[in-house]
């Protein structure tokens, strides 16, 4: 079989904290690894980035700020900068996450440079959950979607609720989040636990933007119920508008000496393998990210049957789940957990041979080629440049 020739990729994102934005940049990461030429076009560098990597590049976008504006229009700024970038690296393929504005973007670049241009984009929840059920925005997200040469989505619910909102009935590929296993593995963490809990309490952990979606509120509740059976900790890890609310809350049970606020942290898997249960009660969660991390570090989530966490946590085998807002039955499921020893070391063990099969990351980052490669209609014999 004929090597596959590197291709040179587009990939814009939202740079800032959030999952989509997580998963495009290790995905870039892992393209550069093969030998791909990787071209991140977006108004900030991603966060997960980092240092140096060898065939990657960052393309910034500058917003006009002429006095006839009203507001910036970074989308339109975006899309000639998509087309600058493809024209001038000669890109083949742009992969943009999330349908607004990115796609739109994506599509308005292809009117300026071509239909040899391909466009690739991801959905990854907000996109269709939250903006889609905007009636004035279906008809952008549509022809969004209807326009690229391939869309993708992170859950089978995500494309399910996609063609039931947008009455869209192109293919779209499943392709599941993943986590860098190199990255994502149990750590040992016993001295950074002991800071927070003793010996004999177990730790219970909740990682979100903390918006009212995330139903923090629940996890209170569950710790609550927990801690007055098993002695436990309850850490939260990030920032949101929900937290404020949270704190006082938390005031108002007495439980102030038994919850630790860790704020945003980028070393995630030292901070995750602290857990000994990861809660994730969400209303709505198109895949749930955070759960994945935990699964990769053999720590079992405890949440709701909500999106796409069906698909990630398999009840009874690497977590428990309930429905939404039966803060009662996650509690329960908890104190199950700690209370068994031989179910909790057969919740860790099947977390980590799940996360490291089909939520591998040279499995997804093989589908993600596999896409490409279709979609530019190539022999891998044939493949040049798009402008070459």
């Amino acid at each position: 079989m004929k090597k596959q020739q590197p291709l040179k990729i587009g990939i814009t994102c939202y740079p800032s904290l959030g999952g989509s934005g997580v998963v495009a940049t290790e995905l870039g990461k892992l393209l550069a690894e093969q030998g791909h030429q990787v071209h991140f076009i977006a108004h900030s560098i991603p966060f997960r980035l980092g240092s140096f990597h060898k065939n990657i590049y960052y393309h910034e976008v500058e917003v006009n700020d002429y006095y006839v504006f009203r507001y910036p229009p970074y989308d339109l700024s975006l899309a000639t900068k998509m087309a600058q970038v493809v024209k001038m690296q000669q890109l083949d393929v742009l992969h943009v996450h999330y349908a607004v504005p990115h796609a739109v973007c994506a599509f308005l670049a292809k009117q300026m440079v071509g239909d040899q241009l391909k466009v690739v984009t991801t959905l990854h929840g907000t996109d269709i959950t939250v903006l889609a059920q905007d009636e004035s925005l279906k008809d952008l997200i549509r022809l969004a979607i209807n326009e690229s040469d391939a869309v993708t989505a992170v859950s089978q619910d995500l494309i399910r609720e996609t063609r039931e909102v947008l009455d869209i009935s192109r293919d779209i590929d499943l392709t599941y989040n993943f986590v860098d296993h190199r990255v994502y593995y149990p750590r040992d963490s016993a001295s950074l636990r002991r800071d927070f809990a003793d010996p004999e309490e177990r730790i219970i952990m909740h990682i979100s933007n903390f918006r009212p979606v995330k139903r923090v509120g629940d996890v209170v509740d569950i710790f609550a119920e927990v801690n007055s059976q098993v002695p436990s900790k309850l850490l939260l890890v990030g920032e949101g508008p929900e937290l404020p609310k949270i704190q006082c809350r938390i005031n108002e049970l007495g439980l102030s000496d038994r919850v630790h606020f860790l704020g945003k942290q980028d070393e995630i898997a030292h901070v995750i393998s602290m857990a000994d249960v990861l809660l994730l009660p969400s209303e709505k969660e198109s895949f749930g990210l955070v759960a994945l991390e935990a699964m990769a570090c053999g720590v079992p989530t405890v949440g709701s049957i909500a999106g796409g966490i069906p698909e990630l946590v398999t009840h009874g085998e690497t977590g428990f789940l309930a429905p939404i807002g039966d803060s009662g039955q996650m509690a329960e499921y908890v104190i199950d957990i700690f209370k068994d020893d031989k179910l909790n070391a057969s919740l860790k063990e099947a977390c980590l041979h799940r996360s490291r099969t089909l939520f591998c990351n040279e499995r997804i980052r093989s589908k993600y080629e596999e896409i490409y490669y279709r979609v530019l209609g190539r022999e891998v014999s044939e493949l040049n440049p798009v402008f070459g």
